[in-house]
């Protein structure tokens, strides 16, 4: 494979773990300090791919990529599926006694939530752009401890203070693959769209019809406030199927006649 794979950096990042998953631990990575970057680098050719966290089984959406997907114009053209085991890490010698604050992105710290309060209550959290982020903040620190995972601790030479802290023994993360073209139907495909429903009764239910009509099953379903909108909503879908599927246009043209607008964020293999 030639040209860059981005990522959310610094290394040492579940998007990193993610980004070697697809494609392979040869890839030419590069490292983005905000989601954001990820999309932008993608955008611009500075980057082939991207590869940026879209979901949580415990914590849910990610928002920082669903407001990216919904202004970008790159694709989702896979996903990964990355099982999230998360460890309390600190410098070698360093002791529970020794930390002063614990840092990690939000979404660790949340996952984690039930863990801190139980074991280290009085500590204050800090919150990063990044597990990696964080883990460098413990390496270079004696008084700062950072949830991250092992590829974190290896890369920083970091020792656990405690291990699998995550609340939820079978937390995973989505992760969203990213690029510029649409990708061909595999045969075992999944579709992702925006839906901007009107704005009065019955505007879900509506969206919701065609689905039942045609038999398509809806795996995901989120609402997001649309910006500069008071009480305006958009709909994330996630379904099975590809875009050019007969009965996944014929569900498009459906929707149509129900909704303000449908944007296709991607088709792509499920994992």
């Amino acid at each position: 494979m030639t040209g860059k794979i981005a990522y959310l950096g610094p290394p040492g990042t579940f998007s990193q773990e993610a980004a070697l998953r697809q494609f392979g631990g040869e890839c030419d990575l590069l490292e983005c300090r905000a989601i954001d970057e990820v999309f932008a680098a993608v955008e611009s050719g500075g980057a082939v791919y991207g590869v940026t966290p879209i979901e949580n089984s415990t914590e849910g959406a990610v928002n920082n990529t669903q407001d990216c997907l919904i202004e970008s114009p790159v694709q989702i053209i896979g996903e990964q599926i990355v099982p999230i085991e998360h460890h309390l890490l600190a410098r070698e010698g360093v002791d529970k006694a020794a930390v002063a604050s614990i840092a990690s992105h939000p979404q660790s710290l949340a996952q984690c939530r039930k863990w801190l309060r139980t074991n280290m209550p009085d500590l204050p959290l800090r919150e990063c752009a990044s597990n990696g982020q964080a883990a460098q903040l413990a390496a270079d620190n004696p008084a700062v401890a950072a949830i991250a995972g092992n590829m974190a601790r290896k890369i920083y030479g970091l020792r656990a203070l405690a291990e699998s802290i995550q609340d939820q023994l079978g937390n995973r993360t989505r992760f969203a693959v990213l690029g510029r073209e649409q990708t061909v139907p595999s045969g075992r495909d999944k579709t992702s769209i925006l839906v901007y429903a009107q704005n009065r009764p019955g505007a879900l239910f509506r969206a919701l019809e065609p689905f039942e009509n045609l038999q398509i099953s809806l795996s995901r379903l989120e609402s997001r406030p649309l910006r500069g909108e008071k009480w305006e909503y958009i709909f994330f879908m996630d379904f099975e199927g590809h875009c050019q599927d007969e009965k996944v246009e014929e569900l498009f043209r459906r929707l149509s006649a129900c909704t303000d607008e449908v944007k296709i964020l991607g088709s792509y293999p499920a994992a």
